[in-house]
């Protein structure tokens, strides 16, 4: 199916691992121009380059979303080096460390809702406007099953709080702008491993604790097949998912073919949650 994404400009936060790479490499293959918003910069490029070798092409803007005056630069950098965005992708979030909530420390709560939260306020507020005067366009915000599921988010209770505040807002969000000719919709991801232990970089939870927790992608994939992996094996479909099946959903979200569908939620985990 053509989705008619060539040329179009998608901002997508965050893209610089796991989820982020599928994403970004999705949308550029599709033949869009896609801005890498990411602190980490230097596995961007890795991203963007990989990107580039493909029919669209992949920029980076360094870009810390918790921080409004760099939401604000993010804009006007890409205007000015790209276009009018078309697109927006809110997936930069994470999860400080998970804990039991009551040894959790105040300062991994606060990191917690200032990106989870705050950074998709900041870029929508910021972005969304762009979209608003010019009558169109589309945002897509990456949640989580943890804001759906009480099992998922044990030990992740505020990150799992956080992305239900994401789901409300854009519910809401898309009722007052859909006249406006904006459409929002949320994929909440269920287990999604990278490919490659290096598709992420240092600041992603994988490599702060997700792969002494879980094991490497390959030892997942292993357990998994063997039906020995404790959050896959007893999904209806009982594989790890992976990047490209929350790019897949994307693309379809932010391209006109959903040009009737918005404020909708969507669980992209095997059949983990349904509702």
């Amino acid at each position: 199916m053509n989705l008619d994404l060539e040329n179009k400009v998608v901002i997508v936060t965050g893209g610089s691992g796991g989820i982020g790479r599928g994403l970004v490499l999705a949308f550029a293959a599709e033949g869009a121009a896609v801005v890498i918003a990411t602190r980490d910069a230097s596995k961007a490029l890795e991203v963007a380059q990989a990107a580039n070798a493909g029919p669209g092409r992949a920029i980076v803007i360094p870009t810390d979303v918790t921080d409004r005056a760099a939401v604000t630069n993010l804009l006007a950098q890409t205007q000015s080096e790209v276009g009018p965005v078309d697109v927006l992708v809110n997936n930069a979030g994470g999860v400080a460390y998970p804990r039991p909530t009551l040894e959790k420390p105040l300062s991994e709560v606060k990191w917690e809702l200032d990106l989870n939260i705050w950074g998709v306020i900041h870029c929508t507020e910021v972005i969304g406007r762009s979209l608003v005067d010019r009558g169109c366009g589309a945002i897509v915000n990456i949640t989580s099953n943890s804001a759906l599921s009480a099992a998922a988010a044990n030990q992740v209770v505020h990150y799992g709080g956080a992305k239900g505040f994401v789901m409300s807002f854009s519910k809401g969000l898309a009722y007052e702008w859909g006249p406006l000719g904006v459409r929002i919709n949320c994929i909440a991801p269920g287990w999604i491993v990278p490919w490659e232990e290096d598709h992420v970089g240092d600041g992603s939870f994988w490599k702060k604790y997700g792969y002494d927790f879980f094991g490497t992608p390959s030892e997942m994939e292993a357990k998994a097949e063997a039906g020995q992996l404790f959050n896959a094996s007893l999904q209806p479909i009982a594989r790890i998912g992976r990047p490209e099946d929350i790019a897949n959903l994307a693309l379809f979200l932010a391209s006109e073919k959903a040009a009737h569908v918005t404020g909708q939620l969507v669980s992209v985990s095997g059949g983990a949650w349904m509702p």
